[in-house]
């Protein structure tokens, strides 16, 4: 995406080639440490690794849940693989326009190919089960950036989530959007969202009748997001268009810096 939140990991390379072996072994570290779970981020293109680890991992004792934290752009045969291994989708809803999903992610069939992803990804695991203190166990989160100029169609992407999801499907609603990596070389994406963009967005989550997940607090300091170091270029810190007093109340749970039930329900996935 042009304005990968996440560009030096995706685009730098910043990390560390890991085997199955050591990956288990990071898995199992993570859970011994009290980990909620093992979260997963884009990691598609790696997934016959990650499936060699998970074994291993399970075979030395892995017990807690697996989030699969994706962009959504997931296809039926890697879907096939994770039916009965993924115990949370954690999945973006991007665009409902295969011009912006184009221009934006060089990926102009991104719709149906999200769309049908999400689907499967509900049929698998159903809706958003936690546990008594509100840690996720099992089900669908999607998650929905707003874009500015409404690139990303939030209004559609709700009402998509709602007619084919159902109302019950948890929901993270983001406005943690900044101009980063390459997103000033598009007029519309030079900014962060405004004020009425946002109060635009809750209508609209309103108006869908979905009412289990989190909104985020607007404005964003974008240094607060949670799992992230998130370090922005000064041309790009600049505070939200409009009103920055704050915006609209909402009877929603606001957004933790823990990100919801699983962690990082509100991160972005690239």
């Amino acid at each position: 995406c042009v304005y990968c939140q996440n560009y030096r990991m995706s685009r730098r390379g910043e990390g560390h080639d890991r085997s199955p072996a050591e990956l288990a072994d990071m898995m199992l570290d993570l859970a011994g440490a009290g980990c909620h779970n093992v979260n997963i981020v884009s990691g598609t293109q790696f997934l016959p690794s990650v499936l060699r680890a998970l074994v291993l991992a399970v075979g030395r004792g892995l017990r807690v849940p697996l989030v699969w934290n994706t962009a959504g752009y997931e296809f039926p045969a890697a879907l096939e693989l994770l039916d009965g291994v993924v115990d949370v989708y954690l999945a973006d809803l991007r665009y409902t326009s295969a011009d912006a999903a184009g221009r934006l992610s060089d990926a102009p069939d991104y719709v149906e190919v999200n769309r049908a992803a999400l689907l499967t990804m509900r049929r698998q695991v159903g809706a958003l089960v936690t546990d008594d203190v509100g840690i996720a166990v099992s089900g669908l989160i999607v998650r929905h950036l707003v874009l500015p100029g409404n690139a990303s169609g939030t209004r559609e992407a709700l009402g998509f989530i709602a007619s084919e999801l159902g109302r019950e499907t948890a929901v993270s609603l983001m406005a943690q959007y900044y101009p980063a990596h390459r997103a000033r070389e598009h007029a519309e994406l030079g900014r962060k969202i405004n004020y009425g963009e946002w109060a635009r967005a809750l209508s609209s989550l309103e108006s869908a009748g979905l009412e289990t997940g989190w909104v985020q607090e607007y404005p964003l300091d974008v240094a607060r997001i949670a799992g992230t170091e998130i370090e922005p270029d000064p041309a790009t810190s600049d505070r939200p268009e409009g009103d920055d007093q704050g915006g609209p109340s909402s009877d929603r749970p606001e957004g933790d810096e823990r990100a919801g039930p699983s962690s990082g329900a509100q991160g972005d996935s690239e």
